[in-house]
């Protein structure tokens, strides 16, 4: 079997990469750069907690270490008393829920907090991973020109130095903005251009509240030159802070003096009017974009992260989504890959992912009028900017429908509900809660460690397992019955024990996805069920080339 063709050397080929790798995968990076990332400061990534767990996973780093989580947000808003302008700090998590006193809201907001991470560090380390790989191999540069599709591979041609072909089962093209891989399939990228626009420095300094990030959505110190909206600040390792100003709409040049005027106000304005020492590192301007594929698989060759979608508007993440698109193909092309064509598996990928980026992009454009309009009638009514900082925390902090992990309720491969389906606190279709586990040799990890592996989890609740040792409950009670309807599965699955799980009663029956999304609950031991839900989430029986002969003579 050929190896997948990997378009593209960013974060995002690079992590498929190592997913399909882990999953006994072999495939072919064509990267078009000479294998080495310009190290710039101020382009910068936010990852939510599932996210950057993927990132740790498959990198094998612990990018903690490497990057920040906020210990906290504060949504500045400026309020006039008498001549004095005051800020007022409001707990993002307290907007969010509507409460009218903010003055006791902690400094922590409610939930997991983001991971800010400079992109060369994240590509550093997945690039470290991929060159200890045996089953990955990148073609530097190697600029794809041309593609050929068959009923069994794809064939694949890159120009420069090392200009070749390249056989592969399938390709996907991971190659950003102006993806090679999607002109030449002529996919239609229609959208919005320009929809915000940014300048951006990355600065070594000390704010007054380190760790904890600012957003001031009206700031009161004033610049020459483009009135400056929305002003950010993202605390990243060793005092740097990459710092965002939104500009207005147009083409107003962005000069260093500008730039530098900027930095020296805002970080005077946080300061008590006294700008205090810093080192610039690094600036920029930044163009958000909001684009959506028409189509993300064309048969043997897929779309995914900027070649797919751009996004970025109030908070919502790019390389974010770009990295969910991995864990949701990685597991399905490998599936594919090693039993044969499962259509309905493959076309999921496009089914599942462009509908919730889709809806993501929906979000952002019906939000943006209300928060950049600039006056009306929304400006006036009471309590308007208090739902105007939840609905930018929502993006930033990654819930609500700015920014909140996927769901794939509408999935195609749902199962149907039965009689004995269970709800616990996570619905069907959303990412299950990592809690600890049994695994099969009785040690204690992490549900979350056993995703990625190409295999499905069956997870018992069972209380009091935690508290003995695995010898004494393996072959008692409903264990038997359990292991041997998992054995019997249509698809690998990995039989684990939790001892809880949030909303979930004992017994309860938990059939999870390779990517960690719950398949269903079930109440008790069901193998028919089990077995249905299983074939359910494969896209149906696999096709092999006797029942597709089959097919054919009737």
């Amino acid at each position: 079997m050929d190896p997948v063709i990997i378009v593209g050397a960013g974060p995002v080929g690079l992590s498929l990469a190592l997913a399909l790798a882990r999953q006994e995968v072999p495939s072919v990076v064509l990267d078009e750069g000479p294998g080495k990332d310009e190290q710039r400061a101020a382009r910068t990534v936010v990852l939510r907690e599932d996210t950057a767990a993927l990132m740790e996973r498959l990198s094998g780093v612990p990018l903690a270490g490497a990057g920040l989580r906020w210990s906290g947000w504060r949504s500045m808003r400026r309020k006039q008393v008498t001549r004095e302008v005051v800020f007022d700090a409001v707990d993002a998590a307290q907007e969010h829920e509507g409460r009218k006193d903010a003055a006791d809201a902690p400094d922590a907001a409610e939930g997991p907090a983001p991971l800010h991470i400079a992109q060369h560090v994240l590509t550093g380390a997945l690039r470290q991973a991929v060159a200890g790989q045996r089953l990955v191999k990148v073609a530097v540069e190697s600029r794809l020109d041309s593609l050929e599709q068959e009923p069994s591979g794809v064939t694949a041609h890159t120009r420069g130095p090392r200009g070749t072909w390249w056989r592969g089962s399938y390709l996907v093209g991971c190659d950003g903005s102006r993806s090679t891989v999607r002109k030449l399939l002529d996919i239609r990228f229609p959208g919005r251009t320009a929809v915000e626009r940014h300048a951006v420095a990355a600065l070594r300094t000390e704010l007054p509240r380190p760790g904890e990030a600012l957003l001031h959505r009206m700031p009161p110190w004033r610049t020459p030159g483009p009135a400056v909206g929305e002003v950010m600040a993202r605390p990243l390792p060793d005092d740097v802070w990459r710092l965002d100003w939104l500009l207005p709409p147009g083409k107003d040049l962005v000069t260093p003096d500008l730039l530098l005027t900027l930095v020296r106000e805002t970080l005077a304005g946080w300061s008590g009017g006294t700008t205090p020492a810093y080192d610039l590192l690094d600036t920029g301007v930044h163009l958000v974009h909001h684009r959506l594929a028409r189509r993300w698989r064309a048969d043997r060759v897929f779309l995914a992260g900027d070649a797919a979608h751009l996004l970025g508007a109030l908070g919502t993440q790019g390389l974010d989504e770009g990295l969910r698109d991995i864990g949701n193909l990685a597991w399905k092309l490998a599936l594919a890959w090693h039993h044969g064509p499962h259509e309905a598996l493959l076309d999921s990928y496009q089914a599942e992912r462009r509908a919730v980026v889709a809806a993501r992009l929906r979000a952002a454009d019906q939000a943006l009028p209300a928060l950049r309009g600039g006056g009306g009638l929304r400006s006036y009514m009471p309590g308007s900017a208090r739902g105007h900082d939840a609905l930018l925390a929502d993006g930033h902090l990654g819930r609500g429908a700015l920014g909140a992990p996927e769901t794939y309720t509408a999935s195609p491969l749902a199962p149907p509900r039965t009689e004995s389906a269970v709800s616990p606190a996570t619905e069907p279709g959303a990412q299950v809660v990592d809690v600890r586990v049994t695994a099969e040799d009785g040690s204690f990890v992490r549900l979350r460690d056993r995703l990625g592996r190409g295999t499905l989890l069956v997870v018992l609740v069972a209380p009091g397992t935690g508290v003995w040792e695995r010898k004494h409950w393996v072959s008692a009670g409903i264990m038997p019955r359990l292991a041997a309807a998992v054995t019997a599965l249509p698809h690998p699955a990995e039989l684990l024990v939790a001892e809880s799980y949030p909303g979930a009663a004992a017994h309860t029956v938990l059939l999870i996805r390779p990517d960690g999304h719950l398949v269903a609950a079930l109440s008790g031991v069901r193998p028919a069920e089990l077995y249905q839900a299983t074939e359910a989430t494969l896209g149906g029986p696999a096709k092999t080339e006797a029942t597709e002969a089959t097919a054919g003579a009737s």
